[in-house]
């Protein structure tokens, strides 16, 4: 059966539904499945709980179902790149789980790797850890975390072959390769889709095919930058 798909919003909408939980690849803009989020804004599926490193900024990346009032709780290790985030987070209408950054990453890949929980040092003494199990290893406590299975999971790749094997370009591999285990149904977008016969070389494949379900053509849309800095002509260095 073909994991091909004819566009994003039909991967997406065939798949979500209200209430659903969805972990998604990126850090920051990079890396970000751009159309498949866009799907998903279309799709107008509410109530969703989104796990990602970030929430995207201001009408950019995860920011556009903020906008779109569809999220009802967040798990993430960072936000501070979005202003309507803390808004809605301040006036109660979005739920918040901060976890750190490597914690999220391991239950995510925990979850992919059928691991229902595991201990970790990160968190014990903070609030982070409050209601959650302690258990003391070799003289030091340790927090338990629950691994991470999201209903659907969505990724960008830089290039797949037809049977879903992915790989990814530098920085843009970062939380994507977690994502895309976790997943009960997984959803890429690859910017290069190898023809039919063709495979990504298996000594280089990130991801394997068997945990992609749909994948889609990426529209390859303008890579955003979050924070653009350039230095001043005539500037000290900048000549």
């Amino acid at each position: 059966m073909s994991k091909m798909w004819s566009s994003a919003a039909n991967a997406v909408r065939s798949a979500v539904f209200d209430g659903a939980t969805i972990a998604v690849g990126g850090f920051g803009l990079s890396g970000n499945p751009t159309d498949l989020i866009e799907a998903l804004r279309d799709s107008g599926a509410k109530d969703l709980t989104i796990i990602s490193n970030n929430m995207g900024v201001d009408g950019k990346g995860l920011g556009i179902l903020l906008d779109n009032k569809q999220v009802k709780k967040v798990l993430a290790s960072y936000v501070g790149e979005n202003k309507l985030f803390a808004q809605q987070y301040l006036d109660g209408e979005l739920e918040v789980e901060f976890v750190p950054q490597g914690t999220l990453a391991e239950r995510m890949r925990a979850g992919g790797a059928g691991i229902p929980a595991f201990y970790t040092k990160t968190g014990v003494g903070t609030p982070i850890a409050e209601g959650k199990p302690h258990e003391v290893f070799d003289g030091e406590t340790y927090v338990m975390e629950r691994g991470i299975v999201a209903d659907i999971a969505l990724v960008h790749a830089h290039t797949a072959d037809r049977e879903g094997n992915l790989i990814y370009r530098h920085t843009a591999r970062n939380f994507n390769p977690m994502v895309a285990t976790c997943g009960r149904i997984t959803i890429a977008e690859a910017e290069v889709i190898l023809d039919e016969g063709t495979y990504v070389d298996p000594n280089i494949i990130v991801t394997p095919g068997i945990f992609v379900q749909r994948l889609v053509q990426s529209t390859l849309p303008e890579r955003e930058i979050e924070q653009r800095t350039v230095r001043s002509r005539g500037e000290e260095g900048g000549k």
